[in-house]
């Protein structure tokens, strides 16, 4: 992207919950950064019958999610933008009777805010250690950085904005609040100004479609064709004006 250099990237997703026909954009954080983090909670083993007699790895990451929820619930500007901390694994034990020596938790972060970001990654690493510690665990916290927030540059938006709704017709496109979920567009958007736009996938007529990554997940493809047509708009009007 830099030789030769890149003037501006436009990207877009199909949605299943947006309707064919239309084009939803939102300027600047339209995205999340998602980051993944892995907490391991190192007890001490013992019987299930004697839990005094040792360190119940269980129990403290069970007090650690609920901690981990207070940070978002409590702790986070959620004014300033959405946060979401969300575990969606965790393992440890062999047996109905036996206390483990360790629990291992795999989870994503979910910010909109590169300076929310640097404090909930703090926030998990205090809460995570202190609440183990204070039961005599160790806790162990690693956070891998993932894909940027997802930015859409204001003044690219606010020129190209004509091009999309002559494309799919004023009535068509939607301003839209920020989404949660993530996108890999973001890393072109940090090497030169980009606008990201979601194209409606839901059929027509339909009240209610399944969300992405989910088991009943359904776009009309009838809707792709709408997207050629944008990014070739986009594409020569662009040009045409620089």
């Amino acid at each position: 992207m830099k030789d030769p250099k890149i003037d501006a990237v436009f990207g877009l997703h199909i949605n299943s919950q947006t309707p064919v026909g239309h084009i939803a954009y939102k300027p600047r954080g339209t995205m999340a950064a998602a980051d993944r983090f892995t907490i391991k909670v190192i007890g001490a083993q013992t019987h299930g019958s004697q839990p005094w007699g040792g360190i119940d790895p269980i129990t403290v990451s069970a007090q650690i999610i609920q901690g981990l929820n207070n940070i978002v619930a409590r702790q986070t500007e959620l004014t300033k933008e959405a946060a979401v901390i969300s575990v969606g694994k965790i393992s440890g034990g062999v047996r109905n009777n036996i206390i483990p020596e360790s629990v291992e938790m795999v989870g994503t972060i979910r910010t909109l805010d590169t300076e929310m970001q640097d404090i909930i990654h703090k926030k998990i690493e205090l809460t995570a250690t202190s609440i183990a510690q204070s039961a005599g665990a160790k806790a162990e916290v690693e956070i891998s950085i993932g894909a940027p927030v997802t930015y859409n540059d204001p003044e690219l938006t606010a020129a190209m904005l004509g091009t999309i709704q002559n494309a799919a017709g004023a009535q068509n496109v939607h301003l839209i609040n920020a989404i949660t979920g993530a996108e890999d567009f973001s890393f072109y958007a940090m090497e030169a100004p980009g606008l990201f736009l979601f194209l409606g996938g839901m059929p027509e007529n339909s009240t209610k479609a399944a969300p992405h990554h989910t088991p009943d997940f359904y776009v009309d493809d009838s809707g792709m064709k709408l997207g050629v047509r944008t990014l070739c708009y986009l594409t020569m009007d662009y040009m045409s004006k620089n």
